[in-house]
């Protein structure tokens, strides 16, 4: 294919497949609730379970970021963060293949115009309503624009042994 034939396929495929996506996944986005429960919901599943990976990018706006965040072996708080593509190249070359279900426990959430942000207290287990491994909380800010929300940056951080949830965390 020349290049110009690929320039104008690739305009095609983005023009024809964003109302597609939006068909597909356009409930997702409707609301505050609707994109907390999407997020949760697929990146959850069986190790046999392919995630949609499709549906995690359409929640998130162009240049979110994932930000993970951990103490190192020396005390100190190191951080990665990805782009949601660079996150499924990730979690495909190193968490393929194995269960990860993700539950919320408890959230505040604050808004004010087209911005919001939810402070989620998460809890993991590799069994689908299994034993819990590890809980943290995401800190995800959250954009309201073209009639959809959009995940800004998802920023978490594990619950350690040094460092427990509050309890104001973990209320119903």
């Amino acid at each position: 294919m020349t290049k110009l034939v690929k320039i104008i396929f690739l305009l095609i495929t983005v023009f024809y497949a964003n109302p597609l996506f939006a068909q597909k996944y356009g409930k997702d986005v409707e609301s505050i609730e609707s994109i907390m429960a999407a997020l949760t919901d697929v990146i959850s599943g069986s190790a046999d379970q392919e995630r949609d990976w499709e549906r995690f990018e359409y929640l998130f706006s162009e240049d979110a970021k994932l930000i993970p965040t951990q103490v190192s072996d020396k005390g100190e708080v190191i951080y990665n963060y990805w782009s949601p593509q660079e996150y499924i190249a990730m979690y495909k070359e190193n968490r393929g293949g194995t269960a990860f279900y993700e539950q919320e426990l408890f959230r505040i959430t604050e808004s004010f115009g087209n911005i919001a942000h939810c402070f989620s207290t998460y809890a993991v287990s590799t069994e689908e309503n299994g034993e819990i491994e590890r809980r943290g909380i995401n800190s995800i800010q959250l954009l309201r624009g073209s009639n959809r929300w959009y995940i800004m940056n998802v920023f978490w951080s594990n619950e350690t042994e040094e460092e427990k949830l509050p309890p104001q965390y973990l209320k119903k």
